[in-house]
């Protein structure tokens, strides 16, 4: 069965997520099927997504009529063969339970048609044990949506031991019609990516309590301040329920051995029935207290080490089962956890031969199977490598001030505070390809990992081009492979996202041809200084093509929707002041200024207050897609600088009317 093929998706399952799903779908233009077990769940299911839609509405998000469409493509049902009579999918979201879910599948099998596939919302259990009632084992798979689905993108795509390839290329399609970003699991392994690296950290940090380690304020403002993750790890318990966590640690306990075993503090709370904000109590009090009040002085740097080592065991373990490698992992988790960083980059910027240290001693202290390092991450400690391939000493930054990493399509310069990184193929007019992508996200790791680098300035050699583009000669060279396509485009959405998201400043200094993925590239610098002479634009229209690596999304950003859709629909070249014009330039210079000019730019950013400036741009990033998110973003991290020593050097600078030197403190 093909995309275009599905027209009908039945959701089985009318609550939380259910609902949810259901609203996706209709937004995307599916008929849906809504099925619950009785009238009132239905009824409950549906009234809840009108409201949604009015929300989305009454916000502006969509329109009144596409609000209206999108409830009208609904229709509920409680009996099951009519709800499963005409659907292409389904998309099955009952209660948790393997028994449940088991017996929804042997049903549903008799009913549905044969062409139909089936797809498990669950967010741990077996997908090859659900398949394996169903009859069609090769067409069935894992869809785990977020909670909730209408605002969270992210989708995991789970590979039974049976799903056909087809199956999950075609549910990944489903996925991104939904306008969600799915990322494939590729193995079925208990807790998939996301909750295989969050349960664990719950359970960590419940362990650190119980064992008087720590208080729940210290390890919450440990997670929520120092590592910058969104909540404290017992707010987040509280969030999601408490017993959630702990039913899902009782499984992974269960199939993958005493690592999981649950803290016995997890389980005194579910025996007690205080599971979180939905019973009015859990580790904090949401009736008659004010809920997590996480203070944002109290983190520790012995619990971010043991939590972040915690964590790197996890990635390095599904790495090496081959559930699915570090790049997928991370993009998992910040989107479906909302981490600044993936787990493997922030354990590559801790250490990885720190981080083994220090999972060797817990374990000796302890015996604890929790500690036990897995062979690929002792083997990354041993070898001097990271996660995402780069050496370890680079990744450290112990390059210093002069020194220069040896990539083989670009290179790196340290001035000063500034890490200049230069497109490195004149011959071909600085063409990005698949090499000089892989190369540009290890420099990403290295240049954020090197404390001493505060901003950083990417240019083109010569004075040709900063980048005419993708270099589509060599790129057709290796065949119209649509798949190997689809991996090129996520490969420069990622490089390039991951460069829009670093915590310094970037300055793009744009001399000459500034074209298709050059362009992309420089959109996801903070601030572009081009020189009269070039001309920018995004040819891909004129080719059949479109934008691949980020562009129809990123470029309205920054100039507005109107002036993206004629930038991308002419496919025509504009020049450096109407690009200024538009708001995509911020300055544009005479053509021999152009580098003394970005590099003068770079270093003044440089000098700027690096806490502030990262959680700067956190804040904008995050709000893009959800302002209260990034309003959220934007008052704690007010909170956590008026604690800083940057702040009082900012203050004294000020009074004593002299510049700020600030250190990052």
């Amino acid at each position: 069965m093909e995309l275009s093929d599905v027209n009908t998706v039945a959701v089985l399952g009318a609550g939380n997520m259910g609902h949810g799903i259901a609203e996706v779908a209709a937004l995307a233009g599916y008929d849906v099927a809504l099925r619950d077990i009785n009238e009132e769940f239905v009824r409950n299911g549906y009234d809840q997504i009108e409201w949604s839609l009015g929300k989305l509405a009454e916000n502006e998000r969509i329109g009144e009529d596409e609000a209206d469409a999108a409830l009208g493509r609904i229709e509920t049902f409680v009996d099951l063969e009519p709800a499963v009579a005409d659907a292409d999918v389904v998309i099955e979201a009952v209660p948790e339970k393997m028994e449940i879910k088991k017996e929804v599948y042997g049903e549903l099998a008799s009913h549905a048609p044969d062409r139909t596939v089936f797809a498990t919302n669950t967010s741990s259990l077996s997908v090859t044990e659900l398949s394996e009632v169903t009859g069609r084992p090769e067409r069935f798979c894992g869809m785990h949506f977020f909670n909730p689905p209408v605002r969270m993108p992210l989708v995991e795509v789970i590979s039974g031991a049976h799903t056909a390839d087809e199956t999950l290329g075609l549910i990944e399609g489903l996925a991104e019609s939904m306008d969600k970003t799915p990322v494939r699991v590729r193995k079925d392994s208990p807790g998939f990516i996301v909750n295989r690296v969050l349960v664990p950290l719950m359970n960590e940090a419940a362990w650190i309590v119980r064992e008087g380690d720590a208080t729940v304020a210290e390890v919450d403002s440990t997670t929520k301040f120092d590592m910058g993750l969104p909540m404290g790890s017992f707010e987040l318990a509280d969030q999601v329920g408490i017993d959630v966590g702990y039913h899902v640690l009782e499984y992974m306990h269960e199939v993958l051995g005493d690592a999981y075993r649950p803290c016995p503090l997890l389980e005194e709370k579910v025996d007690d029935g205080d599971l979180g904000k939905k019973t009015g109590a859990g580790f904090y009090d949401y009736e008659g207290g004010d809920g997590a009040e996480i203070p944002s002085d109290e983190g520790r740097e012995d619990v971010r080490e043991r939590l972040t080592a915690l964590m790197a065991n996890e990635v390095a373990g599904l790495v090496e089962n081959e559930v699915a490698d570090a790049a997928a992992i991370d993009r998992a988790v910040q989107l479906g956890a909302g981490f600044p960083d993936g787990p493997a980059k922030m354990a590559d910027d801790a250490g990885i031969e720190s981080l083994v240290d220090r999972l060797d001693d817990l374990h000796e202290e302890t015996g604890e199977a929790r500690y036990d390092a897995v062979s690929y991450l002792r083997e990354l400690a041993e070898s001097g490598s990271t996660f995402h391939g780069g050496n370890a000493e680079n990744a450290a930054g112990a390059n210093g001030a002069g020194g220069a990493l040896d990539f083989e399509t670009i290179r790196i310069e340290r001035e000063g505070r500034v890490g200049h990184v230069v497109l490195d193929r004149p011959h071909r007019m600085n063409t990005i390809s698949a090499e000089l992508l892989d190369d540009l996200d290890a420099a990403i790791d290295a240049l954020e990992a090197d404390e001493g680098v505060r901003a950083i300035l990417i240019t083109g050699e010569g004075d040709r081009a900063f980048s005419a583009g993708a270099d589509v000669q060599s790129m057709a060279a290796g065949g119209a492979d649509a798949l190997a396509a689809v991996e090129l485009s996520r490969k420069g959405q990622a490089t390039f996202g991951k460069l829009e998201s670093c915590d310094v400043p970037v300055v793009a200094g744009i001399d000459g041809y500034c074209l298709g993925g050059g362009m992309e590239l420089a959109t996801c610098a903070d601030l572009r200084v081009a020189s009269e002479r070039s001309e920018l634009g995004q040819p891909e229209h004129n080719l059949g093509l479109l934008p691949g690596w980020g562009g129809t999304q990123r470029l309205r950003h920054v100039v507005g929707e109107g002036r993206a859709k004629e930038i991308i629909f002419t496919g025509e070249r504009f020049g450096a002041e109407t690009m200024e014009r538009y708001g995509f330039v911020n300055e544009v210079v005479g053509n021999d200024e152009l580098l003394d000019r970005a590099m003068e730019l770079a270093t003044r950013l440089a000098g700027g207050p690096p806490i502030a400036q990262a959680f700067t741009k956190r804040a904008m990033l995050r709000g893009r897609e959800d302002i209260e998110a990034g309003l959220e973003i934007e008052a704690q991290a007010f909170g956590h600088l008026m604690n800083t020593d940057d702040l009082m050097e900012g203050i004294t600078a000020f009074v004593g009317d002299r510049e700020p030197e600030f250190e990052g403190k």
